[in-house]
């Protein structure tokens, strides 16, 4: 307990999945917690647990894509909370389809959600930053980050360039205290991957090195550890949680 006391921690597509994993134990480790979700009406009731649990939270609706509502989100974290600290970009979609099979508005779609929104974010909320005198942004990547999977083009070519733009973000502004770092999780059993993987020992046995896949506390926890400062001298790195999909 205790690992965030202190930390005003922003978290995107908080409303279920890893986020509302995240945002939970931000708040019980401490943290004043800004969780924001497209679907603000779930995500009401993540802020309602929270404050039954006895953490500082807020939700606030926020589509990632628009610059707009990005300015509006870190005013109001300003002005309720004083400071930002820290940053999750979990706010993400994915589809199911080759390059063939894709229309260009799909693949404009993801890559305004996955990539696009986390460029914004980070665009207002360094200055924050560097008023705070530092920070962590922490960018939820994908293993589709790291290596190709076929029917997800849009996705992986949005969650490898968001790797590498955490990487130069990492150089661009270590001088001023601020990590970035990205995250990227393996088969992990969210509302996102319900319908995608119907014969789960397959799967364990085709993606995993254990028998089972992932939920979103263990990549909650991952994420903890990249916003205390306990991760003080990690920068511009991969945090894989993967269950051993890419050791092979």
């Amino acid at each position: 307990m205790g690992r965030l006391t202190g930390k005003v921690a922003i978290i995107t597509g908080a409303a279920n999945g890893m986020g509302a994993s995240e945002a939970k134990l931000f708040a019980k480790e401490g943290a004043k917690v800004v969780a924001t979700d497209i679907n603000d009406n779930v995500l009401h009731e993540v802020i309602n647990e929270i404050k039954a649990d006895g953490g500082d939270a807020i939700g606030l609706k926020h589509n990632v894509t628009s610059e707009e509502e990005w300015k509006q989100i870190i005013q109001e974290t300003v002005n309720h909370y004083g400071k930002v600290d820290v940053l999750v970009n979990n706010a993400g979609v994915s589809s199911p389809k080759t390059m063939a099979q894709m229309e260009m508005d799909e693949w404009n779609k993801i890559m305004d959600i996955d990539l696009n929104g986390c460029v914004i974010g980070m665009k207002y909320v360094i200055p924050e930053m560097q008023k705070a005198g530092g920070g962590s942004l922490i960018n939820i990547s994908s293993i589709g980050g790291l290596v190709g999977m076929a029917g997800s083009s849009p996705y992986t070519a949005a969650k490898g360039a968001l790797r590498s733009l955490s990487k130069s973000a990492a150089v661009e502004y270590g001088k001023d205290k601020i990590r970035v770092n990205s995250v990227h999780p393996g088969i992990i059993e969210t509302p996102m991957t319900a319908d995608t993987f119907k014969d789960a020992e397959v799967y364990y046995k085709t993606f995993t090195q254990l028998p089972y896949f992932g939920n979103p506390e263990d990549v909650a926890y991952g994420v903890l550890f990249l916003a205390s400062d306990e991760s003080r001298f990690m920068t511009g790195a991969e945090l894989v949680i993967d269950g051993g999909w890419t050791a092979l």
